[in-house]
């Protein structure tokens, strides 16, 4: 779980950035606050990458993907990424848990399996 989720939370890392420099052409925004608001979040990004298996970790990235999907608000493009990350998300969470059952499985199994004389 912890490959696929920390790749698509580097994808995130990346997407907020360029994000960031959108928001910057909004003369409504002032641009310390917008690399303020971005620079927290890709920070969080690559903090996540490292706590995505520990306790609330999961839970931590579900609320950066409603964070990147309310960002829409000032970057509408915003809206379909965060949507997009977001599927990505649940898949990596889904299928990586779905993967690491698989290897623990195959380890339990060779763990078990009688070991056989080599033949010579």
């Amino acid at each position: 779980m912890r490959t696929l989720c920390s790749s698509t939370l580097i994808g995130e890392f990346f997407i907020i950035g360029f994000a960031g420099l959108v928001a910057m052409k909004d003369p409504d925004l002032s641009t310390s606050t917008v690399w303020l608001v971005s620079g927290v979040a890709m920070a969080l990004c690559l903090l996540l990458c490292g706590m995505v298996t520990r306790p609330g970790g999961v839970v931590l990235g579900w609320v950066l993907q409603v964070a990147l999907i309310a960002s829409g608000v000032f970057v509408p493009i915003m809206y379909f990424m965060g949507v997009v990350f977001a599927a990505l998300w649940w898949a990596s969470v889904h299928f990586g848990r779905k993967v690491d059952e698989a290897r623990a499985r195959f380890a339990a199994q060779a763990e078990s399996a009688p070991s056989t004389p080599d033949a010579v």
